[in-house]
């Protein structure tokens, strides 16, 4: 077995785009995009099930930029309703870890609905129970910047929760929405993870003693988090090495320190990028000066983060993605059965752990 789709591949944070469509393509230049923006398109789905995905973390919802953020996510949620409404013989809605297992028995993709910043909660922590009734299975506290809940890994105070952003982690476990601290600020993320009376994951994330950059994680916040019984996913990122151009020789690194900190049982991957390759990596580059200008000027940009770095791993990207992923680890010796809790069985006990009512 080393084909991905013997296996259940379930990618903590992913996008579901073809980046080469005409809208998604000049979205790419912008400093924020919508799901509006998305193309799913017919080759969009025939990658996505040709790779092997069972279930993608997406993101949707405010995370930066100029719009009301309580409004803009619930039309985000119903853009996406209906993205999947209209595809329902290719996609289903995860709400609960049975879908994600009915995704895979009924050959379709497991769309999880995902938050990368949690200011649409606002002040009210009603919002919460709103979100996780309209189907959102995950939040992430803060993105590169501080909000109102924390301070995320750019905010050079570190001043880790508000007394507000430790009511939102309370409210998040009574709704049973996982909280992720991927992009949070070290100290959020410590004290998020010892507060919650349900585990945490960081869902999308590198390791610091490899690459000494904020968007990745000490080995105190990944051992804190998997002591707890939570999820640590890493990353197809240009944060795995310090160069700025990340292979897939590191993401097996990355991968492997985390295994050694957290143990088999909690490490996943969440790679932060489609499963359908850009085409054109020329013209690709041109616009990705503009989109890093752009976050730098904003200050939503990370460490790490420069004209000449590209957002995916450029020799473990595309429909092979997995499969290549499978391979190299076996090279390292891992187990099938190690590979399987990798590829996506951890995230699935994690996710029992927390969306079991």
């Amino acid at each position: 077995m080393n084909r991905a789709a013997d296996y259940m591949v379930i990618n903590a944070l992913g996008t579901l785009d073809n980046p080469n469509a005409p809208a998604s393509s000049e979205a790419a230049a912008k400093l924020t995009q919508s799901s509006d923006d998305l193309t799913i398109d017919a080759r969009t789905l025939a990658d996505a099930h040709a790779s092997g995905l069972t279930a993608v973390n997406i993101t949707l919802g405010y995370t930066m930029g100029d719009a009301p953020p309580f409004e803009h996510t619930l039309h985000e949620i119903e853009v996406w309703d209906s993205i999947v409404a209209d595809n329902s013989a290719d996609l289903i809605k995860v709400q609960t870890v049975a879908d994600i297992h009915e995704a895979r028995s009924s050959g379709r993709i497991g769309i999880i609905y995902g938050f990368q910043n949690a200011v649409a909660i606002g002040d009210d922590l009603g919002r919460i129970e709103t979100f996780g009734r309209l189907g959102v299975r995950v939040i992430q506290l803060t993105y590169n910047q501080a909000n109102h809940i924390g301070d995320g890994s750019m905010a050079p105070e570190n001043r880790g929760l508000t007394p507000f952003g430790r009511q939102v982690v309370e409210g998040l476990n009574a709704s049973s929405i996982m909280v992720d601290l991927s992009h949070s600020g070290e100290q959020t993320c410590l004290e998020a993870a010892r507060i919650a009376e349900k585990p945490v994951s960081i869902n999308h994330t590198g390791c610091r003693a490899l690459a000494d950059l904020p968007r990745n994680k000490t080995d105190e916040e990944l051992r804190l988090v998997a002591s707890r019984g939570g999820f640590v996913g890493i990353y197809f990122m240009p944060f795995l090495n310090i160069s700025g151009h990340a292979r897939a020789a590191d993401v097996i690194e990355h991968i492997d320190h985390a295994v050694n900190v957290c143990g088999a049982d909690h490490v996943g991957i969440g790679t932060d990028g489609p499963v359908t390759s850009i085409d054109d990596l020329d013209a690709y580059r041109a616009r990705l000066a503009e989109h890093v200008a752009l976050r730098k000027a904003a200050g939503v940009g990370a460490a790490g983060e420069r004209s000449d770095t590209l957002p995916f791993v450029i020799d473990l990207r595309g429909v092979n993605q997995f499969y290549e992923l499978i391979g190299l680890l076996e090279a390292r010796g891992y187990s099938q059965d190690l590979i399987e809790k990798i590829l996506g069985r951890n995230f699935a006990d994690y996710a029992e752990r927390i969306w079991a009512p």
